[in-house]
Protein backbone atom coordinates (compact mmCIF):
# COMPACT_ATOMS: atom_id res chain seq x y z
CA UNK A 1 0.00 0.00 0.00
CA UNK A 2 1.39 3.36 -0.98
CA UNK A 3 1.27 6.47 1.16
CA UNK A 4 -0.91 9.44 0.22
CA UNK A 5 0.70 12.33 -1.56
CA UNK A 6 0.26 15.94 -0.45
CA UNK A 7 -2.25 16.52 -3.26
CA UNK A 8 -4.34 13.55 -2.13
CA UNK A 9 -4.34 14.79 1.50
CA UNK A 10 -5.50 18.21 0.34
CA UNK A 11 -8.32 16.70 -1.72
CA UNK A 12 -9.29 14.49 1.22
CA UNK A 13 -9.38 17.51 3.57
CA UNK A 14 -11.47 19.52 1.09
CA UNK A 15 -13.97 16.67 0.70
CA UNK A 16 -14.20 16.41 4.48
CA UNK A 17 -14.84 20.16 4.83
CA UNK A 18 -17.42 20.03 2.04
CA UNK A 19 -19.18 17.22 3.89
CA UNK A 20 -19.22 19.24 7.11
CA UNK A 21 -20.63 22.31 5.34
CA UNK A 22 -23.30 20.31 3.52
CA UNK A 23 -24.21 18.51 6.74
CA UNK A 24 -24.68 21.80 8.59
CA UNK A 25 -26.79 23.19 5.74
CA UNK A 26 -29.09 20.18 5.69
CA UNK A 27 -29.40 20.02 9.47
CA UNK A 28 -30.46 23.67 9.60
CA UNK A 29 -33.56 22.86 7.54
CA UNK A 30 -37.09 23.80 8.53
CA UNK A 31 -37.90 20.51 10.23
CA UNK A 32 -35.46 21.03 13.09
CA UNK A 33 -36.30 24.70 13.53
CA UNK A 34 -40.02 23.87 13.63
CA UNK A 35 -39.46 21.13 16.20
CA UNK A 36 -37.40 23.50 18.35
CA UNK A 37 -40.07 26.21 18.19
CA UNK A 38 -42.77 23.66 19.06
CA UNK A 39 -40.75 22.50 22.04
CA UNK A 40 -40.21 26.08 23.26
CA UNK A 41 -43.93 26.85 22.86
CA UNK A 42 -44.90 23.69 24.76
CA UNK A 43 -42.44 24.50 27.57
CA UNK A 44 -43.84 28.03 27.89
CA UNK A 45 -47.39 26.65 28.06
CA UNK A 46 -46.40 24.18 30.78
CA UNK A 47 -44.64 26.88 32.80
CA UNK A 48 -47.70 29.14 32.57
CA UNK A 49 -49.96 26.29 33.69
CA UNK A 50 -47.58 25.50 36.54
CA UNK A 51 -47.66 29.13 37.73
CA UNK A 52 -51.47 29.10 37.57
CA UNK A 53 -51.70 25.87 39.57
CA UNK A 54 -49.25 27.17 42.18
CA UNK A 55 -51.32 30.34 42.57
CA UNK A 56 -54.49 28.27 43.02
CA UNK A 57 -52.75 26.05 45.58
CA UNK A 58 -51.59 29.10 47.54
CA UNK A 59 -55.10 30.55 47.47
CA UNK A 60 -56.60 27.29 48.71
CA UNK A 61 -53.99 27.07 51.46
CA UNK A 62 -54.66 30.63 52.58
CA UNK A 63 -58.42 30.00 52.64
CA UNK A 64 -57.86 26.80 54.63
CA UNK A 65 -55.68 28.67 57.13
CA UNK A 66 -58.22 31.47 57.45
CA UNK A 67 -61.02 28.97 58.07
CA UNK A 68 -58.92 27.16 60.67
CA UNK A 69 -58.16 30.40 62.52
CA UNK A 70 -61.81 31.49 62.54
CA UNK A 71 -62.98 28.15 63.94
CA UNK A 72 -65.26 27.48 60.99
CA UNK A 73 -65.54 23.83 60.08
CA UNK A 74 -67.17 22.53 56.92
CA UNK A 75 -70.44 20.60 57.32
CA UNK A 76 -68.69 17.31 56.62
CA UNK A 77 -66.45 17.76 59.69
CA UNK A 78 -69.16 18.85 62.17
CA UNK A 79 -70.48 15.38 62.79
CA UNK A 80 -74.09 14.22 63.31
CA UNK A 81 -76.74 16.63 64.46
Amino acid sequence: MTAFTIDQWIVLALVFLLGLVLGMIFMAGGKWKRRYRDEVHRREELEAENRRLQAEAQEIASLRNAATRSGHRPDSERGPL
